[in-house]
């Protein structure tokens, strides 16, 4: 079945901004709780209580979901499709993004510069994939298999992340 790329339909839409978002939410779970997690329990007056930062973890879900609704209407209005240009879209927006954000808290903070670096580079990668999927979703690829795909990108970042949170 073809799908005008010009002009997806709501539903697809929709579709591609939650495969995005949910991509983004794996890697986020690589990053936070396996890569960066020791970064965590380091006592600091920046970071919250560990218990206290995942009380807030839904607010983060929902940052991120605005940021794969931003990254999906940017793609629709620079006529963005495809793997490749969507990762590296997503790339550039996150690492801009993060970048700026990272440089204004360590201007402002106590933050490491480790956890500072760790944010910008692992949230630029977050963006990427997330802006993948998403740059494939507006081809005219069934969403059932990237739906699949998606599943099981963000089952193996889990079972990654739950590694690195044991060794």
């Amino acid at each position: 079945m073809q799908h005008d790329l010009t002009h997806p339909s709501r539903g697809r839409l929709i579709a591609v901004a939650l495969l995005g978002w949910l991509s983004m939410l794996g890697v986020d779970f690589l990053l936070h709780a396996g890569i960066l997690a020791d970064l965590y329990q380091e006592p600091s007056s920046f970071l919250l209580s560990p218990l206290e930062a995942f009380r807030r973890i839904p607010l983060g879900y929902l940052a991120f979901l605005l940021s794969a609704v931003f990254l999906l209407w940017l793609f629709l209005r620079l006529e963005i499709r495809g793997l490749q240009n969507g990762f590296w879209l997503g790339i550039r927006i996150g690492g801009y993004l993060w970048g700026t954000l990272a440089l204004g808290l360590f201007s402002i903070s106590t933050a490491s510069p480790t956890l500072l670096f760790g944010w910008f580079f692992g949230q630029a990668i977050e963006m990427g994939v997330g802006g993948a999927v998403m740059g494939v979703g507006l081809t005219d690829v069934r969403l059932r298999q990237l739906a699949l795909l998606v599943v099981l990108l963000v089952f193996l970042l889990f079972i990654a992340g739950v590694v690195l949170q044991n060794l």
